[in-house]
């Protein structure tokens, strides 16, 4: 199965995305865990791509398209593979058809996770990681046991520049902008379903495999 896990910044296609996962045993290829590795490295790219980020804009389409061309021919991916954060545009999912099928493979489903602008300020907004080992917090959802320190490795938590609500309300009038003609390109090829990403995470996962199931058994 190829998967597509599309929405907003905040939907929790992340989350989503690593259950199915483990699920299918096939791997969940998120494109913001790749980009911001490559942000803390001290090259021309790596500055480039921290400086997108920290606007909360999108990073070029070359760039993207050829770091996930990498990804996706690698063994690991010959069952199947979940793509988490990409296409985000138009142009990107035409670029990923044409790799695909140069690899005589094709998009299996595309889950949209819908979630509401104020409810994403909510989850990112909140949002602190470990500056050691990367663990993820929620002040509201998942504190950690004590203010500003990491259960796992005692390091110090921090907002990222990209989890501060003037940037997150950025992001969202680039998604908006720019991502959400998605939704009818993928309606229009009779891959794209929509899930209500309000709900608890495990409502979510559920339907999300009866989704998958059914495609799976030709149902749809």
């Amino acid at each position: 199965m190829i998967v597509i896990f599309f929405g907003p910044p905040g939907a929790g296609k992340g989350t989503q995305a690593s259950r199915i996962s483990e699920v299918l045993e096939v791997p969940q290829i998120a494109t913001g865990d790749i980009f911001r590795g490559k942000s803390k490295e001290n090259s021309q790219l790596g500055r480039k791509v921290k400086g997108f980020m920290e606007k909360g804009q999108l990073i070029p389409d070359e760039i993207v398209n050829e770091v996930v061309r990498e990804r996706i021919s690698k063994r690991d991916c010959k069952k199947g593979f979940i793509l988490d954060g990409y296409p985000r545009t138009i142009d990107q999912a035409i670029y990923l058809d044409k790799a695909l099928k140069d690899m005589g493979k094709e998009i299996t489903a595309v889950i949209y996770l819908e979630v509401n602008e104020d409810e994403i300020v909510k989850r990112l907004s909140y949002r602190r990681t470990c500056n050691k080992c990367g663990a993820i917090y929620h002040l509201i959802f998942n504190p950690p046991r004590v203010s500003k320190v990491c259960d796992r490795c005692g390091g110090k938590l921090y907002q990222r520049k990209d989890d501060r609500e003037e940037v997150i309300r950025e992001r969202i009038g680039v998604y908006k902008e720019k991502t959400e003609p998605l939704l009818r390109f993928y309606h229009e090829r009779g891959k794209l379903f929509k899930v209500n990403g309000n709900r608890e995470i495990d409502d979510v996962a559920k339907e999300i495999m009866d989704i998958l199931e059914t495609v799976k058994k030709g149902d749809v």
